[in-house]
């Protein structure tokens, strides 16, 4: 195995809090991130929020020994349900240095015979050799999503210039069997690779894949910053979100190049539906709840979500919040709960264990804005009205409890 040099404990004090967290929660799963540091030099890299962009030799956290068992201890994990993604916070897993440790924590949880989905984000090189060992796994489900946008400026996307990530779908998708295999489109952002001819091209490129997930840009003013101070025309100015820029009318051009393209593969707006769909199972994440999202869905999937779903009674919620020993009060909606002050990490440890959609009162989705920026999308009067309803429920609650 290439020897990755381990982080000295100074400059592990130096780490933004969320990088130094080596098994956190997010939506599309648990995350294991004990390497961190990548060379690719995206324009848009979320490590530009933590300060860890300009780290560009991996270096580990721990042994990936520690950290496979930090995994599988976590308190949240639960074998064959919760999904888990790795290495994809701080570097690519298939780098020459990170992969032999991306294989070896994929052999020992296929050893413990965990069926797990399990997501491995990559825009580097996959060979034959890794397909192969790939294939070897018996009990996980993975999933390889390529990120793949048709951006051609190397000032946002460097490896643009090369046909690695192009390279590397067409390999996937002629050896894969048990591994599934998404193009991840993204990020689709106006000016850079919005043109007709360029999402012709990249789904052209998606012909031969499982599926194809799109998404937008995460708009914040690190990487807005880096990539103005290079000369590139970034859009939204100041409209900074916490949440990726997906305009509806952005939306509506994917969709229906997508439709004009003739290609058979499947499109879906949200991960967790493409890497469901890729190993004929319901979503995890239960978005059949927020129906608007499911009218690209293939009429099968559509089918396997249906006959998954299922509302949660109060007696679930509470039986979940005693199993992962969380506190919240909650409110039960068509499609959804609400709840409050639980944090990302909690809530999704509870949205995967259900497989119905936890919402968070201070950050509401909007019709048609999904788990989007609502930068190019009007909120619907009733929603605002219904979500002002729902506050008003657990302000109630909140005073009757400190009565």
């Amino acid at each position: 195995m290439t020897a990755l040099p381990l982080l000295h404990d100074h400059a592990k004090a130096q780490l933004d809090p969320y990088m130094a967290l080596i098994v956190g929660y997010r939506k599309s799963g648990l995350s294991l991130n004990h390497i961190i540091g990548c060379p690719l030099d995206c324009g848009y890299c979320v490590r530009h929020f933590w300060g860890n962009f300009d780290v560009k030799i991996p270096h580990l956290l721990c042994s990936t020994d520690e950290a496979i068992e930090q995994l599988v201890n976590h308190h949240a994990f639960q074998p064959h349900i919760t999904p888990i993604q790795l290495f994809n916070k701080a570097t690519d897993p298939f780098l020459p240095g990170v992969k032999p440790h991306l294989f070896q924590v994929l052999r020992a949880l296929d050893q413990r015979g965990y069926t797990n989905h399990v997501l491995v984000i990559t825009r580097f090189t996959v060979t034959d050799d890794d397909m192969a060992q790939l294939e070897t796994l018996r009990h996980l489900r993975v999933t390889l999503l390529f990120t793949y946008s048709g951006i051609t400026d190397p000032r946002v996307e460097p490896i643009a210039k090369s046909e690695i990530t192009v390279n590397s779908i067409r390999t996937a998708a002629a050896h894969k069997k048990r591994t599934g295999v998404v193009l991840y489109w993204r990020p689709i952002v106006p000016g850079w690779n919005d043109a007709p001819d360029t999402m012709a091209a990249v789904l052209d490129v998606g012909r031969d894949v499982d599926a194809i997930v799109f998404t937008g840009y995460y708009h914040k003013p690190e990487n807005a910053d880096y990539l103005r101070d290079l000369g590139v025309d970034v859009p939204y100015a100041d409209e900074y979100a916490r949440r990726k820029v997906m305009p509806g009318e952005l939306d509506g051009r994917v969709v229906a190049a997508w439709r004009a393209s003739g290609i058979a593969t499947p499109l879906f707006r949200k991960t967790s539906c493409g890497v469901a769909y890729a190993h004929a199972a319901p979503d995890y994440n239960g978005h059949w709840g927020v129906r608007e999202l499911c009218d690209i869905c293939p009429a099968v999937q559509q089918q396997r979500c249906t006959d998954d779903y299922r509302a949660p009674t109060p007696a679930d919620m509470d039986a979940v919040l005693a199993q992962l020993g969380y506190t919240t009060d909650y409110v039960i909606e068509d499609g959804h709960v609400w709840t409050h002050g639980l944090g990302e990490q909690r809530r999704y440890a509870i949205q995967h264990t259900l497989r119905h959609q936890i919402w968070e009162l201070d950050q509401p989705h909007y019709l048609h804005a999904h788990g989007r920026s609502l930068l190019g999308h009007t909120p619907d009067a009733s929603q605002v009205a219904a979500l002002a309803g729902v506050r008003a429920t657990f302000e109630n609650a909140a005073r009757y409890e400190d009565d």
